[in-house]
């Protein structure tokens, strides 16, 4: 069951994790002056000091900050819109402009995100009127904390981009410190953590060269957030309890609180859930000795999450009613909103999807008051599910898919990355939509919205990049499309969708057009307390494949295999290709394309052992793509391509670059591979062309060449996340010059324009890469982008000896005139009869184009 669980933080923001959004984190959103305290006087201030009405306004200013500081929200509002009507009488604009931001941040507080908009940009034009650089800054700092809080997180950048351009311009360290840590901010709720480390890193140096001791507290703070959300929970306590010392060293009760709330959501993640009561606990007795009754609000919110967590549903009703209560008495109508939809939660849990439904309604009309559009979106999906379980299926479909709507609008204006990362916290309507759909037998509509929630963001790079529009969102592909694509590729489709591990659906696409479904229940891995992602994992390992392994050799020796059964990739094959065996084409020589998803990218299709001991490979012509989509849009790079175009480039060997395996130690030279320049030499020879070895081959020569080959292979090492401070999912090792490292990085491919037909990485782990809901995010990605149709990748480190063998035989087919896919299956059938062991020959895949 997939579920947004809400919980709320200081300023209401929230975090997505896997499955759940969590709030309660604290992020500490601190603008430039969050409530503006203090306010420089004009000499019309200066003459008007003695003015009744001036001091009147001033003590009302005052009283407002103490209101707030207390979670007396109502009566700061009184406060200081009395002050405003005074500062108005007197004409001073200083004091107008001050109570107008004022005003604004506590409706921002309030939730009432449209009338804290009109009240900041009132006061944005008073510091332009009165050439206030520094309180526009400020301005603009609080307008994009109110754009972050509507989930509108570009807009919300974009004003705090302009805050922090403001503070370096006038100098404003301090100012400067707090507009990085609210792009963190931002960057982390769009789920781009190492952006929002580095924000915060930033940060925390400044506050450091500053002693500024609460800077470097809400710095830690939120640097245990971001690793928080990375999953890396025990970093994530480190930074808290770090942040947590300062607060007790400054007698800062406030930020206190916040970091027990913060230890305890992280505890509660780990599973240790008395642990994350206790320090729930703790912050719920601060927040009461505080009187911060937003505080308190929050703190019972992330108590009835731990009670949630623990099976105890009642409890964690109860605490969500009194968090409701106190929402309501504050007129916190996103607090509310949000406790209503955790009631809702909890009671699915418990069966009753009548009260479910009726709490999500709620909570939905709540978001929609407000405008929270990401509010909106996990309404509407908790409601669809809940819908769902009450067989209500045509509703649930209904609000399934507004939820998906939802969210893909606020996907707009994103970059590449950033859309990847915030699509990997909304997965949960697609998937149940998908379930939805299949118990209604509409399994058409069903793939159409599989392939809706995958590959999106690298099909509008794509398009973006052959139709050379720089704003581009593309419509989701049809089924009329997805039928065309397959006649075109004469091939058969199958795409798989992993359904939160209870569920493994499977579509077949014959050339014909007509379209199969077949579903495999895991609920029997899940008895096992192992998961699909496990079982593939093992299968590797039992070919002798070590993932975890992060050391380069300088040579991959073969062994030969002292075992012919692999019963991990008999069990994959059971799972993936048994029930739909009789779907598959019979002749080995027409092409099967499958369309993994998530962890299957990393199953060599190739080495599924059928029940008698035979290879997928000697049953059939096997192609991989991210998307049927995607392969639409990779026919359309296949036809553009020029017909006359350059020799063909082969690397092999360069002299190595030094990179750096570990953050903090020096950097290594990479060892040499005298394999891959054998390789190179004699693949040269076949395409008529003069390989880069040693020195020559430089990333300046490479790149330049690149641009105009035809055919591109590249035997040297291929670097993942496993290599440090690269800050991109991947690199290729070239000979290194007074200019550059000699790392030619998938940032730097991604923006090359290729005319090549056909790229090779004969190098380790190519087809590697960082797994998202938009397929791997890799080196084979960066090259399909820059025009690639077609990339031939490795699933793991490969032995030099047979890679050699199997790449040589690959380019013989290839000149004798075969198509890529049967060239490759070829040579690895070639390869296996001379080195039986699966990890010598079923390392390669094809993604793309076969012709």
């Amino acid at each position: 069951m997939s579920l947004h669980p809400w919980g709320t933080t200081r300023h209401s923001a929230f975090l997505l994790s896997l499955m759940a959004l969590l709030l309660g984190l604290s992020p500490a959103l601190s603008s430039a002056v969050p409530i503006d305290q203090s306010h420089s006087a004009s000499p019309l201030q200066l003459a008007q000091a003695q003015n009744p009405r001036k001091v009147e306004a001033d003590r009302l200013f005052d009283q407002g900050i103490e209101q707030f500081n207390t979670s007396q929200f109502e009566a700061a509002l009184r406060s200081w819109q009395q002050a405003l009507n005074l500062y108005r009488e007197i004409k001073d604009r200083w004091g107008e402009g001050a109570a107008l931001g004022n005003l604004g941040i506590v409706y921002r507080n309030l939730g009432d995100y449209p009338r804290a908009i009109d009240y900041l940009q009132q006061r944005l034009v008073i510091t332009w009127e009165i050439r206030d650089r520094q309180g526009e800054g400020q301005s603009l700092g609080n307008l994009g904390s109110v754009y972050f809080f509507l989930g509108d997180y570009p807009r919300a950048i974009d004003y705090q981009q302009q805050s922090l351009a403001i503070a370096r311009e006038l100098k404003d360290r301090l100012g400067e410190e707090q507009s990085l840590g609210n792009l963190g901010i931002a960057y982390s709720a769009l789920g781009n953590y190492p952006k929002a480390i580095d924000y915060q890193q930033q940060r925390l140096a400044i506050a450091r060269e500053l002693k500024d001791r609460l800077g470097e507290e809400q710095s830690l703070g939120n640097l245990g957030i971001a690793y928080y959300s990375l999953g890396d929970y025990p970093r994530a306590i480190d930074y808290q309890q770090q942040s947590l010392a300062i607060a007790r060293e400054l007698k800062d009760r406030l930020g206190e609180e916040q970091s027990l709330g913060n230890l305890g959501n992280a505890y509660n993640a780990l599973g240790n859930y008395p642990k994350a009561i206790d320090y729930q606990q703790q912050r719920l007795a601060i927040a009461r000795e505080l009187k911060d009754r937003l505080g308190e609000e929050q703190s019972l919110g992330n108590l009835g999450l731990a009670y949630l967590s623990l099976g105890n549903y009642r409890e964690a009703i109860d605490y969500y009613q009194q968090s409701l209560a106190i929402a309501r008495e504050l007129k916190d109508r996103l607090g509310e909103g949000h406790s209503l939809g955790n009631l809702g939660i909890a009671y699915l849990f418990l069966g009753e999807s009548s009260r479910a439904i009726d709490y999500q309604q709620q909570s939905l009309a709540i978001a929609r008051e407000l405008k929270d559009q990401l509010g909106e979106g996990h309404a509407l999906s908790n409601l669809g599910l809940a819908l769902f379980k009450s067989d209500k299926l045509a509703e649930a479909e209904q609000n399934l898919l507004a939820s998906i709507q939802v969210y893909e609008s606020l996907r707009q204006g994103l970059e590449d990355t950033q859309k990847v990362s915030i699509a990997d916290t909304q997965r949960d309507p697609y998937n149940n939509l998908q379930r939805v759909l299949v118990a209604q037998n509409k399994v058409e509509f069903a793939l159409e919205i599989a392939e809706r929630g995958r590959a999106r963001a690298f099909a509008e790079l794509l398009t973006k990049r052959t139709q050379g529009q720089e704003a581009l969102t593309i419509q989701p592909i049809q089924m009329a499309e997805i039928k065309q694509v397959t006649r075109e590729q004469k091939a058969t489709l199958v795409e798989y969708a992993n359904i939160d591990n209870e569920q493994l659906f499977i579509w077949v696409v014959q050339p014909t057009g007509e379209v199969t479904f077949r579903q495999v229940d895991l609920k029997l891995l899940k008895q096992q307390q192992q998961t699909l992602g496990d079982l593939i994992f093992e299968s590797r390992e039992s070919i002798g494949i070590r993932d975890r392994s992060v050391a380069f050799q300088e040579t991959i020796s073969y062994n030969a295999p002292d075992r012919q059964d692999y019963p991990e990739l008999k069990q994959l094959y059971q799972l993936l290709i048994q029930p739909i065996q009789d779907l598959l084409p019979q002749n080995p020589q027409q092409r099967v394309i499958f369309l993994p998803q998530g962890a299957l990218f990393f199953v060599p299709f190739a080495a599924l052992q059928a029940p008698d001991g035979s290879y997928l490979l000697e049953q059939h012509t096997i192609v991989t793509a991210p998307a049927i989509q995607v392969l639409q849009l990779t026919r359309q790079q296949r036809q553009r391509l020029a017909a006359s175009r350059g020799p063909a480039v082969v690397v092999g060997n360069p002299t190595m670059p030094k990179v750096v395996l570990q953050v903090g130690e020096p950097p290594v030279r990479l060892p040499r591979l005298p394999g891959a320049e054998e390789e190179a030499r004699a693949i040269a020879q076949i395409l008529k062309t003069e390989p880069l070895t040693g020195d020559r081959a430089t990333k300046d020569m490479v790149v330049q060449r690149m641009k105009q080959a035809r055919i591109i292979h590249l035997a040297t090492h291929g670097l993942l996340d496993e290599v440090k401070g690269l800050g991109i999912p991947g690199a290729i090792a070239l000979a290194p010059t007074g200019n550059d490292s000699g790392l030619l990085t998938a940032e730097e491919l991604l923006v090359l324009k290729l005319q090549a037909e056909l790229v090779v990485l004969s190098a380790c782990n190519t087809g590697r890469g960082y797994v998202t809901g938009d397929g791997v995010i890799g080196l084979s990605r960066s090259l399909i982008t820059a025009g690639v149709p077609s990339v031939i990748v490795s699933l793991w480190k490969v032995p030099d000896t047979p890679t050699a063998v199997l790449m040589t035989r690959f380019y013989q087919n290839l000149d004798r005139g075969q198509d890529k896919a049967t060239a490759l299956r070829q040579a690895m059938l070639d390869t296996k009869q001379k080195y039986p062991d699966p990890k010598a020959w079923a390392a390669f895949t094809l993604m793309g184009e076969s012709e």
